[in-house]
């Protein structure tokens, strides 16, 4: 899996439009989705940290933390603009943090309080897509929808797995970093 450092100096346009989403309210905002004990999800709200050394959440002591510890697998998704539906996302695995330096370097960056009980988490990324939507026309009688534009990368180091649908059907994505694509 890619660190967000790899991932955004191998797409840097990509990374700055998921950034600016993740933080479009000021400190990191969105939605981390875990692995609940049973295979289930869980969803929570979350303010992730974002700098030139990588992905970041600080996670209290809650069930979203020992989905994290037990199943590292995660999504996280921003927080909905109030002016489009617009949208970025990553998913990878989350892993603990335990160098003292620079779980103190980021505790100062994402002002996390020294009285909670936190662990950082770092995430790296095995895919990251962004939707834009332009929203203009929508409003004009008989006009019809306009499509979003997605652009979406893989980590080409991971392994995609395959479709849902079918074990044996290889993975729909196409080998490249990066896909932009049109999504009905």
């Amino acid at each position: 899996m890619a660190s967000w450092s790899d991932f955004a100096a191998d797409d840097p346009r990509l990374a700055d439009g998921i950034r600016l989403l993740m933080q479009q309210y000021g400190p990191g905002f969105g939605y981390l989705a875990t692995v609940r004990a049973d295979g289930g999800p869980r969803v929570h709200p979350v303010s992730p940290v974002i700098t030139d050394e990588g992905l970041f959440c600080f996670v209290i002591d809650s069930p979203k933390r020992r989905d994290l510890e037990r199943d590292g697998r995660y999504a996280l998704h921003s927080f909905p603009p109030e002016e489009s539906d617009d949208e970025a996302y990553v998913a990878g695995q989350a892993s603990p943090v335990t160098d003292r330096a620079r779980i103190s370097r980021l505790a100062d960056v994402g002002r996390a309080s020294p009285d909670a009980d936190w662990r950082l988490f770092e995430f790296t990324i095995d895919v990251a897509m962004l939707t834009r939507r332009d929203l203009g026309g929508l409003d004009v009688p008989g006009a019809p929808p306009r499509r979003p534009a997605v652009q979406v990368w893989l980590d080409p180091r991971a392994s995609h797995g395959t479709r849902p649908d079918s074990a044996t059907t290889p993975d729909p994505w196409p080998p490249a970093r990066r896909a932009h694509v049109t999504a009905a």
